[in-house]
Order: structure tokens, then sequence, then C-alpha cells
């Protein structure tokens, strides 16, 4: 379980494939030898399993589902990516409740900036418009975000000068993918009133 609140941007030090399928991922960050394996760590809003570590670097493997659910596979070396450590009853909640549970794949439709800050508007699957909620909860990258507006299959949300400065958001760029976590109580609620024969709130 996680908060979307970013730690740290890390940097892949490489990105090999793996016999049989799946990628295995090393990554430098400046926690990595407080890491332990089995730990879980959330990169670009994904919960991955630590495998091995180091002073410098930690080490993942993304599975074929995945890298089919998410936009892991695209990362290369250099790749910067958003990391934050689970969280533990000493930590607040200070974003919302992410499980690392990418449900989709978004795509950058527009970055707009403004005086203060940035929109960002992307894309979603319209099998997924039932999620989106104005002024709800989404989980972009592994941050913790709320809806600005809402169209269609669209979404947009306002990015504040820290977050711009503290994530890899300011490397993205339009036709870039983004990994999506919906909110976890409003999943539950769709699927409950879907259960009950009601497909839409």
């Amino acid at each position: 379980m996680f908060t979307g609140i970013i730690q740290e941007v890390g940097t892949i030090r490489s990105a090999e494939s793996l016999n049989g399928g799946g990628m295995e991922f090393t990554i430098e960050c400046s926690f990595s030898e407080t890491c332990h394996e089995d730990e879980s760590i959330s990169i670009n809003g994904a919960c991955h399993t630590v495998t091995a570590f180091d002073d410098k670097t930690f080490t993942v493997q993304s599975v074929e589902e995945t890298l089919r659910k998410t936009s892991m596979g695209e990362l290369t070396e250099g790749s910067l990516v958003n990391l934050e450590r689970s969280l533990t009853l000493q930590k607040g909640i200070e974003g919302h409740l992410v499980q690392g549970h990418v449900d989709t794949v978004g795509t950058i439709k527009k970055i707009e900036k403004e005086e203060t800050g940035w929109l960002i508007t992307v894309e979603y699957p319209e099998e997924n418009q039932n999620m989106i909620v104005g002024r709800g909860s989404i989980t972009m990258e592994g941050i913790s975000l709320t809806i600005a507006r809402e169209k269609a299959n669209e979404f947009t949300v306002a990015i504040i000068p820290y977050t711009w400065e503290h994530t890899n958001l300011k490397n993205k760029r339009s036709g870039d993918k983004l990994n999506l976590e919906f909110d976890i109580i409003g999943k539950y609620v769709v699927k409950y009133l879907a259960s009950i024969g009601r497909d839409s709130i």
C-alpha cells in the first residue's frame, strides 16, 4: 500500500529482457542501501518487489502481465522513474490510499503552462469512464492527484510547481504513456453497483 506521494525520482541504470518474457530493471536512487529483499516499491505507480540491492541501486523484475498492463516495457537505460516506498504505520496518509496496481495506461493529449502551474490532459480507455469523478482522486505515474476537469474519455489534472519539479512529469511530452490507478473506494462502489444490476452511479 502507498499514498501517491513521490519520495524520489530514480534513474534506470539497466533494463534487460528476461528469458521467456518479462524484464529486469536496476534503478539508482539515494535510499537503495536501506532497501531489503522482498520490499515493495512503487515504480511509476506499479508495485514491484526488490530482488537485489547495493549501496547505489536496487533491482526489480516486471513479469509479462505487468508489461501488458503498464508502461514499464517502454523504460530504457536513463529513464527517470517516480519512486515511493510502501506505507508504514508511522507515516501519514498525505495523498490517498494507493495499491500500486495499475488499472490502465493513459496517453498525454496536451500539456499547458499556466501562470503558477501546469495542466495535463490525459486520454484513457472509454470502458473506464465510470471510474473518473470530478475533484476525485487518481494516481498518475504513482502521483496522487485531483481531477480538475473531465470530458468523455479525457481528464485534466493541475500540477503545482513542487510536484512538477520533484517528479518525472517535467520530462513528459504529448503522446507519452502514463500509468493510471483509479481510486480504490470508487472501484469497489462501481463493482458493487454492477453486481446488483446497476451499471452506472
